[in-house]
């Protein structure tokens, strides 16, 4: 029997060819990335915030410690990235610069306060896993950002769209209701003078039932009860209890069967159960992911939050990326009056005028070498071309030249052979005698 190709992992013919085209769409795409010493917890973020991106950016991208800054803002435009998040440990805090490629501007961001998916899962009740929620990407929600007038400060509405920009366009006659799974809040703290971004998934579940009828309709498989549930089976367990009326009736917080203060849910109690903490329903414009979540279906919706959460402070806004910076739009700490604002500007012109003056220079330098190198191989080509047809003339004239004389010729014929008695025959060489030793 044959040994099995591996072939399954290796595109071939349109596959390749449409693996190798990378289209743009225009779809926002990132680069999150670390650089630097970082510790374990800032590594974890980093892939957190990868998590939420999801599906327009790199999740499996590695860094390593040779590559520079430099180089992923070179690969950038080939693949189409338009942000790059690039995340640092400085000695005051950490840091995280949101850069806007190809031409800028690049925010600098001091990070407050985070924390991890792993910690906002283990503090919530309603656990989740990662599910088919990142095939889609989030909903962006802008809150408490103050409307463009001439007393908000001119930073914050480059900030607002700075973030707008990082999620794709919302579009509500294109957009299907399925593909609306998660929400990405950025919230300004106006007293504080953060940014709050936190990341939600969107739940919908059935309105007007309580808490226990629920979990028939839904399965044992939506429920994380050890006491009354079975994750193995994927039914209900009720070995336990002695009617059906006890599971679905028993008056909430009463510890189970058997208790001497046992009694049934009234009716009130049972639609104050019922409603919950979902808030008032909506009726489903569209069929929706999950059970019985059909057109037209009243349902209560709940955000489930599952992290990160990250508090930011806008610490600097520069024109251009990282290693071509221009003026300086926007500082927290640092102030400088109109003077030194014009002069600061006038400096940055001048690098830029200078610098585009050297790629000029440049580029006028690389052409005339390429054409210097082309007359040359020009003045080649014509020498080889010249050789080639004096040596057919020679040729020609040896074949085309006729004898008339047959004295001259047999004159010649008695100098060649004199010629040739008077020349010496060169002596023979010495044989080297070689001694075999035995």
């Amino acid at each position: 029997m044959g040994r099995r190709r591996k072939n399954r992992t290796h595109l071939k013919g349109k596959g390749a060819a449409d693996a190798s085209t990378v289209v743009n769409d225009g779809t926002p795409k990132s680069f999150i990335i670390k650089h630097g010493q970082v510790g374990s917890s800032l590594a974890q973020l980093v892939r957190d915030l990868r998590k939420v991106m999801e599906p327009n950016t790199a999740s499996r991208l590695k860094e390593r410690h040779r590559n520079k800054l430099k180089d992923y803002l070179t690969m950038a435009p080939a693949l189409h990235v338009t942000h790059l998040l690039a995340f640092t440990l400085t000695p005051v805090a950490p840091s995280m610069r949101l850069v806007r490629l190809s031409s800028g501007p690049t925010l600098s961001f001091r990070i407050e306060r985070y924390s991890l998916m792993k910690d906002i899962l283990h503090a919530s009740r309603h656990s989740r896993g990662m599910g088919m929620e990142y095939l889609s990407p989030p909903l962006l929600v802008l809150a408490s950002f103050p409307p463009a007038s001439p007393t908000t400060p001119p930073h914050l509405p480059l900030l607002m769209k700075s973030f707008q920009s990082l999620f794709p366009p919302l579009s509500p006659k294109n957009i299907t209701l399925s593909s609306a799974r998660r929400i990405v809040l950025v919230h300004y703290n106006a007293d504080r003078g953060t940014v709050d971004i936190r990341h939600f998934i969107i739940t919908v579940k059935p309105y007007g039932v309580s808490k226990r009828v629920r979990k028939i309709l839904e399965g044992a498989t939506s429920s994380k009860s050890k006491t009354s549930t079975n994750s193995t089976s994927g039914f209900l367990d009720l070995g336990n209890e002695k009617d059906v009326a006890d599971f679905l009736l028993r008056k909430r917080g009463e510890a189970g069967p058997g208790s001497e203060d046992g009694g049934y849910e009234s009716a009130a109690s049972s639609a104050s159960s019922a409603a919950g903490d979902d808030g008032d329903p909506i009726s489903l414009a569209d069929d929706y992911v999950g059970r019985n979540n059909k057109k037209g279906q009243r349902r209560a919706v709940r955000l489930d939050e599952v992290g990160p959460r990250m508090e930011l402070r806008l610490v600097k806004i520069t024109e251009g990326v990282p290693g071509k910076e221009g003026a300086v739009i926007y500082h927290e700490f640092v102030k400088k009056t109109k003077k030194e604002a014009a002069a600061l500007k006038a400096t940055h012109e001048a690098k830029e005028k200078l610098r585009k003056e050297r790629r000029e220079e440049q580029e006028r330098n690389v052409q005339r070498k390429k054409q210097a190198n082309g007359a040359k191989n020009d003045n080649e080509d014509d020498d080889d071309d010249d050789g080639e047809e004096q040596d057919e003339d020679a040729a020609g004239w040896d074949d085309e030249e006729e004898i008339t004389d047959g004295e001259e010729s047999d004159g010649d014929g008695d100098e060649d052979e004199e010629s040739e008695v008077e020349e010496p025959a060169p002596p023979p060489r010495p044989k080297k005698k070689v001694r075999i030793q035995r």
